[in-house]
């Protein structure tokens, strides 16, 4: 999307729902009335100052997107003035103005951190061109930054939900690895997480600033799957007409994650070890070895050890692969996660469908977490999805769980006979919904020592909501 804004052509009421704001420093009165005219028929917010003492303190009280500066000033100088604005915001666009437009001047400008050199007189629609371009790369690097801290915040391992034994020793491991250059192999089951937690691998990682690119090695063809990879040269096949750069290259200095590289071909596996052990490779139809310094983090559902031993994955690759193993276990083997990843899952979809589901029964909850979920969090992320679509707002009940979760639980979880258990025809015991539901508060009421808030919290309900479950369970009873 930063690309595509880049080479649009944007207008200021374009750009965003607010209209950019300029500074113009400059100490002749008769050029600050003069733009400021000129930028505010363009729809742009101007402000104006008449030395580089009084704009850097109006940089200081508010925000701006672009800063039209004097190179020759009273007082501080517009070089200095330029210095300590990008110490002060280093992303802060800065387009020099002067009178003296010699190349020196320009060049020591914009080694300085100047995006631009605009010489007295300007050309009006060229200083318009400028000053869009500038203040687009300004609002593209804003997002970009916003974007990346919102992915790091995201992909923090204390967001990670997880608080089973084996997720813990997970995370633990993985704060340990992600600052290092070392290579990382993810294991585990279709739908466990594992894209997830290589993202937090790269946000915490000395190349977090760097990019983080994708490959999934089962979703392409092979030949397609080398050119992903390597790029090519113009003529390396029938349709290279131009030369391309693969992800590799892109990824230099960042990220690079190859899910479900036990799909991966013997020969560009081959290829892969090559970039292992010597940091380069070459483009298809190239002769140049292209060096580069990117991180790889792999991934895969599949036995790799067994793949190894039938000859289908290179037992050398393997090893340079498996620096740093680490295997996610399914979500029926972690059981405690369960419910907390249903409410932090109803939390996000709480915002994305503009709901206010606040929770879920005790018996909803005793049926996610007895669910063997054989499509892990990806299947519990579905489930939650469509029950919030069809269920009415408040704690989401068992009645509104899936017909598949339902009938799982009648036919695996017996229970000793009550008064009001029966008997199928096979012979099977069952209880109902509801004693199932008393059951869970009991247990749950019991672990907490009678102490009605803190179980409210754990049942996932409002204390309310509990309080009215232990009186029409008393009247019932």
């Amino acid at each position: 999307m930063a690309e595509m804004a880049v080479l649009r052509r944007v207008t200021p009421s374009q750009e965003s729902a607010a209209p950019a704001s300029i500074l113009i420093v400059d100490d002749e009165s008769e050029i600050r009335e003069s733009l400021q005219t000129l930028l505010e028929l363009e729809g742009y917010r101007v402000e104006a100052a008449e030395n580089g003492e009084d704009g850097l303190a109006r940089i200081a009280g508010q925000p701006f997107d672009l800063v039209l500066l004097d190179l020759a000033l009273p007082g501080k100088n517009g070089m200095d003035v330029l210095a300590e604005i990008h110490e002060r915001d280093p992303q802060l666009a800065v387009i020099m103005i002067t009178a003296y437009g010699t190349v020196e001047n320009a060049v020591n400008a914009m080694q300085a951190g100047a995006v631009n050199f605009i010489q007295k007189p300007w050309d009006n629609e060229k200083l318009l061109a400028d000053v869009r371009a500038a203040v687009v790369r300004r609002r593209v690097e804003e997002e970009n930054i916003q974007l990346k801290r919102a992915l790091k915040q995201r992909y923090n391992f204390e967001n990670i939900v997880g608080k089973s034994e084996p997720m813990l020793r997970i995370l633990d491991l993985v704060g340990q690895v992600a600052p290092s250059r070392s290579t990382i192999l993810i294991q585990g089951e279709s739908g466990t997480g594992k894209e997830v937690l290589a993202k937090a691998i790269h946000y915490h990682s000395p190349r977090a600033q760097g990019q983080m690119l994708e490959l999934n090695c089962a979703a392409i063809p092979d030949t397609l799957l080398e050119s992903e990879l390597f790029g090519y040269e113009p003529g390396a096949f029938t349709d290279a007409r131009r030369r391309k750069e693969g992800l590799l290259e892109r990824a230099n200095h960042g990220t690079l994650f190859l899910d479900e590289i036990g799909d991966m071909s013997m020969s560009t596996q081959a290829k892969l070890l090559r970039v292992l052990e010597e940091g380069s490779f070459t483009r298809l139809g190239g002769t140049r070895p292209i060096s580069v310094d990117v991180r790889i983090i792999a991934a895969t559902n599949k036995d790799i050890k067994a793949a190894v031993a039938e000859g289908k994955f290179r037992e050398d690759l393997y090893y340079r692969l498996n620096v740093v193993p680490l295997t996610i276990p399914p979500l029926r083997d972690r059981r405690e996660d369960v419910v907390p990843l249903a409410l932090d899952l109803l939390q996000r979809f709480n915002r994305e469908l503009k709901k206010n589901f606040t929770g879920f029964t005790p018996a909803a909850a005793e049926l996610l977490n007895k669910y063997p979920w054989p499509g892990n969090i990806r299947e519990l992320k579905n489930v939650i999805e469509r029950t919030m679509i069809l269920a009415p707002e408040g704690d989401i009940d068992a009645a509104y769980l899936p017909e598949e979760i339902r009938d799982y639980i009648a036919e695996v979880v017996p229970s000793p006979l009550s008064h009001s258990d029966e008997l199928s025809p096979t012979g099977h015991q069952f209880v109902t919904l509801r004693e199932l539901e008393e059951r869970y508060i009991d247990e749950v009421l019991t672990a907490s020592g009678q102490n009605k808030t803190q179980a409210a919290r754990i049942l996932g309900i409002h204390p309310t909501s509990l309080l009215r479950r232990l009186k029409k369970q008393h009247f019932d009873n």
